[in-house]
C-alpha cells in the first residue's frame, strides 16, 4: 500500500473517507473534520497542522486513513504530555512539532484508524508508527481510541496509556424520576435540590433544539455565551464562530443545543453531538452566576434527553469527581504513544505500566465504592441490579 499524506481534509472524496469509519460515531465524519478547517479552529496558525494519513492500494483506492496533524504545542488535546516535553527538553531534545492523530478539541472515544479490513487498519497503524521517523517528527499520539483501534496500534509498537472519564449509561430508564429511583437516597434529594433551585427558584426554563432549527439571533447568542467561558479564563475560544454557523446550522446537523431561558433571554447553553445511540457534551457557555445551573445545563438535561431519545449513553466530556456522585460512571480510555528518542521512549513505557495499575485500580474502587447507586442485595448497586 501506498501512504500519502493529506493537508487539507477536503483532498479526500467525503464518500471515500467516510465509508471507512462508522457512521454513527459523528467526529470522524468528514463534515465535522472539514468545518473545523473551513473555520480556521484548525489550520498551522492555530498550532494544528492538518496532515492527514491515508493509504492506497495499487489501484489507487483508498484503504485505510486517519485524522492526522502536526503539533506545535500540546493544547486542545486532553491527554496531558506537558511533563514528557519538559523531560525531552532536559535531555536536549525538541518534543516539538509531534504527530497527533486525535479529533482535535474532543475527548471523546471512538474509532480513529478507519480501514475497509483487518489488514488494511494492522497497514495503517504501522504507517503512523513510521510516519514520525519519516517526517522528523518527536513522537506519534493517538488519544481516544476506541479498543480494537489500540490493540492494532500496541501490536505496531505504540504504548498504551489508560484514564477515566464518567458517563452516565441508560440501562433502559422510563423516566427522569425512574433514573432517580436507581440511585441512593441522599444522592437522589441532593439532584432534585439542585434542579429545583435552577428551575424552580432561579426560573430558568430548558428545551433541547436541533442547531438547524436556530435563527441567526439565537446562534449569536449562543455563540457569546460559548466564548465568554474562555475570555474569563483569558484564553481564545477554540472553536470559531465559523465552525458553528457551516457545522451547527448544516441541514440534518448532529448539533444539539441545550438552551436555559429566563424571561425569554438564552441565560445558558450547553452544545452537544448526538451520535447513533450517544450524546455527546462538548461546550456549554451562561450570563448568569446561578446556583447548581452547570450542572442542570450540562449534566441533567442531557441525561433526561438520553432517556427520552433512547440513546444508551451520555459521554459529558473530561473531568468527573463531581460527575459520580451524579450518576456517571467510570469508564476507561485508551490513548498510545510512540517517542523518537530511546531514552524516553523507554522512561515512558516505565511510568506508563505503573500508571496503568494505579487507574484500573482507581477505577475499580470508584465502581464499588463510590457510585451513587443504591446498593441491591448482594452488594451490586441498584443500576447493575436493574
Amino acid at each position: 500500500m501506498q501512504t500519502r499524506y493529506h493537508h487539507a481534509i477536503r483532498d479526500i472524496p467525503a464518500a471515500q473517507w467516510d465509508a471507512l469509519f462508522d457512521a454513527g460515531y459523528p467526529f470522524t465524519r468528514h463534515a465535522f473534520l472539514a468545518a473545523l478547517e473551513d473555520s480556521g479552529s484548525v489550520a498551522a496558525d492555530s498550532g494544528w497542522e492538518p496532515e492527514h494519513v491515508a493509504l492506497y492500494d495499487d489501484s489507487g483506492r483508498l484503504c485505510a486513513a486517519a485524522p492526522h496533524y502536526r503539533k506545535h504545542h500540546s493544547y486542545g488535546e486532553f491527554v496531558f504530555d506537558f511533563q514528557w516535553a519538559d523531560a525531552a527538553y532536559r535531555i536536549g531534545c525538541e518534543y516539538y512539532p509531534k504527530g497527533l492523530c486525535a479529533i482535535p478539541f474532543t475527548p471523546s472515544g471512538g474509532p480513529r484508524l478507519g480501514a475497509r479490513d483487518a489488514t488494511s487498519k494492522a497497514a495503517l497503524a504501522r504507517a503512523l508508527h513510521h510516519n514520525g521517523a519519516m517526517c522528523g517528527l518527536s513522537s506519534e499520539h493517538i488519544l481516544f481510541a476506541q479498543p480494537d483501534d489500540a490493540e492494532a496500534l500496541g501490536k505496531a509498537g505504540f504504548l498504551l496509556r489508560e484514564d477515566v472519564q464518567f458517563h452516565f449509561r441508560n440501562r433502559g430508564y422510563a423516566s427522569f424520576d425512574d433514573y432517580l429511583a436507581a440511585l441512593s437516597s441522599a444522592k437522589r434529594k441532593k439532584i432534585r435540590r439542585e434542579r429545583r433551585r435552577v428551575q424552580e427558584e432561579a426560573g430558568v426554563h430548558f428545551r433541547v433544539v436541533p442547531g438547524d432549527a436556530l435563527d441567526d439571533a439565537a446562534w449569536a447568542r449562543i455563540y457569546a455565551l460559548y466564548a465568554h467561558t474562555y475570555h474569563v479564563r483569558g484564553q481564545s475560544p477554540y472553536l470559531r464562530e465559523a465552525f458553528w454557523q457551516q457545522y451547527g446550522r448544516a441541514p440534518g446537523t448532529p448539533v444539539r443545543v441545550v438552551l436555559g431561558e429566563r424571561d425569554d433571554e438564552i441565560i445558558a447553553c450547553a452544545l452537544c453531538v448526538q451520535g447513533a445511540d450517544a450524546l455527546y457534551g462538548r461546550h456549554w457557555g451562561c450570563a448568569d452566576d446561578i446556583h447548581s445551573l452547570h450542572f442542570e445545563t450540562c449534566y441533567y438535561q442531557g441525561i433526561a434527553y438520553c432517556i427520552e431519545q433512547g440513546l444508551s449513553r451520555f459521554d459529558a466530556g473530561t473531568q468527573g469527581g463531581h460527575k459520580l456522585m451524579r450518576g456517571f460512571e467510570p469508564v476507561l480510555t485508551y490513548s498510545l504513544h510512540w517517542l523518537a528518542e530511546p531514552r524516553l521512549h523507554q522512561a515512558v513505557e516505565d511510568f506508563l505500566r505503573r500508571e496503568r495499575a494505579a487507574v484500573e485500580d482507581g477505577r475499580d474502587r470508584l465502581e464499588s465504592e463510590h457510585s451513587a447507586y443504591r446498593r441491591a442485595e448482594g452488594g451490586a448497586s441498584g443500576a447493575d441490579a436493574r
